[in-house]
């Protein structure tokens, strides 16, 4: 008798399963009535549920509790910060152009509130960094504008040099935008060090739940213009009622996020576990990204001549669910415009898969996937087995 396996789920840069403590204090949060801007006892205690979260969510990026803001996920959390219009000390700033990355999320690439004119692309290397010398000579004789740069690519794990970014805005009089989606809860969050004045937070991607996330800010005093506005909800900077309960399980799963950090090592031995054995099945194996600092979950990699929609249907019907290193669109993969970016060819890109592990993943599951690949290997491009590095 064939041996049935326990679905497996190692797309965790994709969102993460829902932690228990997250699942169970939502639904208490959901069991209240109450308004949060309501100034009865119910909406004093939905708003207590809020501030709570708010406290966590901001120990996470070493920030204060009023530099957050809670949005409804990372795509609005990007949108808001990336305005061309900002205060500081209250007044305006207007800014001319947005720089950015060539390897970022849709959510940034396209440009957020900034005119498609006033965009500037800046190139990365082979292993997907943001070149340096490509961004100061972009910005130094520029007027204040805006950098924005992810912590750590959703597709490769790579992480950029965030600290020098950082100084080069702050030498040149830039404001700073990271899009630590990806990162928090795998990295340290350190604004301070980054010289970073707004950071994008969602909370799916840790452990929380899906339509929740935040714009934390480095100072209180210089914030973006808002995206929603209304009523006077999160201190002017978003209008809309607050979603009581998913921000409270976004509170809960950024404390525990923290907590784990120390921790990450066994996530790390995975990847070591995983690439090593992707290896001893096709030598031939190039994983992207591979000689820069990447995040501890995440691995994309890739055998030419086994095309990674083929293989996400073969360990589909083993119960396995991983990605692609590129983006999906209407059910089909397409070429990746980070890998494009890298300078990968065509080819190549189209056999990309990303495996990102998380908070719930076992050796077992590694193994599993270990035990599968020679077989789609085999039946997809034999030759690919002895095909020497």
């Amino acid at each position: 008798m064939q041996r049935r396996f326990d679905p497996i789920y190692l797309d965790y840069n994709a969102g993460a399963p829902l932690r228990t403590d997250v699942r169970e204090a939502m639904i208490e949060a959901l069991e209240d009535p109450g308004n949060a801007s309501s100034v009865h006892g119910h909406g004093r205690k939905a708003r207590g549920r809020i501030e709570a979260a708010r406290e966590k969510v901001a120990r996470l990026c070493g920030a204060g509790s009023r530099a957050v803001t809670f949005v409804s996920g990372g795509t609005e959390a990007n949108m808001t910060a990336l305005s061309p219009v900002w205060q500081d000390k209250g007044a305006p700033v207007y800014l001319d152009k947005l720089f950015l990355s060539a390897v970022e999320h849709p959510s940034v690439a396209t440009g957020g509130r900034f005119p498609v004119a006033d965009r500037f692309v800046v190139p990365v290397d082979p292993d997907g960094r943001l070149r340096l010398a490509a961004l100061e000579d972009a910005v130094k004789d520029a007027n204040p504008g805006l950098i924005s740069v992810m912590a750590a690519n959703n597709e490769t794990g790579v992480i950029q040099p965030l600290a020098e970014i950082g100084a080069l805005a702050e030498k040149y009089g830039h404001f700073f935008h990271v899009d630590a989606v990806q990162a928090a809860g795998r990295m340290k969050i350190d604004m301070d060090a980054w010289k970073a004045d707004a950071v994008s937070l969602s909370a799916h991607k840790f452990g929380g739940p899906q339509g929740t996330g935040a714009v934390v800010v480095r100072s209180s005093a210089r914030v973006p213009s808002p995206l929603m506005v209304g009523g006077g909800q999160e201190n002017w900077r978003r209008g809309g009622t607050e979603n009581v309960a998913a921000i409270t399980g976004f509170g809960v799963a950024a404390e525990t996020a923290l907590e784990e950090l120390s921790q990450t090592r066994h996530l790390a031995e995975m990847r070591v576990r995983l690439e090593t054995g992707l290896r001893s099945v096709c030598p031939a194996t190039v994983i992207f990204g591979e000689a820069a600092d990447r995040l501890e979950n995440t691995s994309c990699f890739a055998v030419a001549g086994v095309p990674a929609e083929t293989a996400l249907i073969s360990f589909d019907l083993d119960n396995v669910s991983l990605s692609s290193g590129s983006a999906c669109s209407s059910g089909k993969v397409s070429v990746s415009h980070v890998l494009t970016a890298m300078g990968v060819e065509e080819d190549l890109a189209r056999c990309a898969l990303r495996i990102s592990m998380g908070w719930n993943t076992s050796e077992a599951e590694i193994d599993r996937v270990l035990e599968l690949w020679p077989r789609i290997v085999e039946r997809l491009n034999p030759q690919a087995r002895h095909r020497a590095a």
